[in-house]
């Protein structure tokens, strides 16, 4: 084993230990550049299985300006959402303290985007699975190559990226049409010519509600009564604080609680497969004024 490979694990050893900010991060060995995260144990992220190591470098723009361009496209903070206002029906402590939707049933298996930039589509498809699911009682996994295919009229652009409100936009514009099920409409990480078949219906989306931009309390109240809510994050590499306004990456917030050692996390799944994180998951800070941005784009639909 080389010197420098030494190197690496002797610094994430003593990471592990004292927390501070570094510059090493986690590279699923499957992924392309641009699906990388800042590593996982500190202030943003709490937990992952490392594939590999490597160091930051000077590409490091080139990776952002990838990422997205590959996932969330343009995405602005500061653009006006065009879904409904979230309005808040229960107060901070009247909250569970802890939520998980994989328990109650609202939550599909581990998804894999694999070499293409369409996480846009993989988070809304598993908040509406899960409303689908509150609804029906049947859990029903959902097309996202539909979205991919299809919905480039509301300014997605498939594999190249989109945006998950744009998503909603689509699929509520199919009503009383919605999204083919995953069965009939399979995914292949390409994009494709669109052959939505109405008679292969999965779920509907009648609206969409926005979450309050930046407020974690909002959030928290969504995922705690409503189910799974889709997220935007800062998926940068380049520092150990993250970006509460520039967002490239959309994921699914699934739950929430604190850990033993009393840091407030939220549990969300990403779409990269079950080999990465946690089987698929990872929490993220919660409570930290917003870190990674993870409530500043959040919303769900209503069916």
């Amino acid at each position: 084993m080389s010197f420098w490979w030494w190197t690496i694990l002797d610094t994430q050893e003593k990471l592990l230990t004292v927390g501070k900010p570094t510059s090493v991060v986690v590279q699923d060995t499957n992924r392309c550049a641009w699906h990388l995260l800042p590593y996982p144990v500190l202030p943003n992220f709490f937990y992952t299985q490392c594939m590999s190591i490597v160091v930051l470098s000077q590409e490091n723009e080139e990776y952002r300006l990838i990422i997205s361009q590959r996932c969330l496209g343009s995405f602005n903070a500061s653009k006006p959402c065009g879904g409904s206002t979230f309005l808040p029906m229960l107060v901070d402590n009247d909250l569970p303290t802890t939520m998980d939707w994989r328990d109650k049933g609202y939550v599909t298996s581990i998804k894999d985007q694999k070499d293409c930039g369409s996480c846009w589509a993989f988070s809304p498809t598993g908040s509406l699975e899960g409303q689908h699911y509150r609804k029906t009682n049947k859990l029903v996994s959902l097309s996202e190559q539909q979205l991919v295919d299809c919905s480039s009229e509301f300014g997605n652009m498939g594999c190249m990226g989109g945006l998950m409100d744009q998503a909603f936009e689509y699929i509520k514009s199919l009503a009383p049409g919605g999204l083919d099920t995953e069965d009939s409409y399979a995914y292949h990480a390409e994009d494709k010519k669109c052959h939505y078949k109405p008679d292969s219906l999965g779920a509907t989306c009648t609206k969409y509600i926005d979450m309050t931009s930046g407020d974690e309390s909002a959030l928290q109240q969504a995922v705690a009564t409503v189910g799974p809510v889709s997220v935007a994050i800062d998926a940068a590499i380049d520092a150990p604080d993250c970006s509460s306004d520039q967002m490239d990456h959309g994921v699914l917030a699934v739950g929430y609680g604190t850990s033993d050692d009393g840091q407030d996390y939220w549990l969300v799944k990403n779409s990269w497969g079950f080999d990465w994180g946690d089987k698929g998951y990872i929490m993220m800070s919660r409570n930290k004024h917003n870190k990674c941005g993870i409530a500043t784009a959040s919303s769900y639909p209503l069916v």
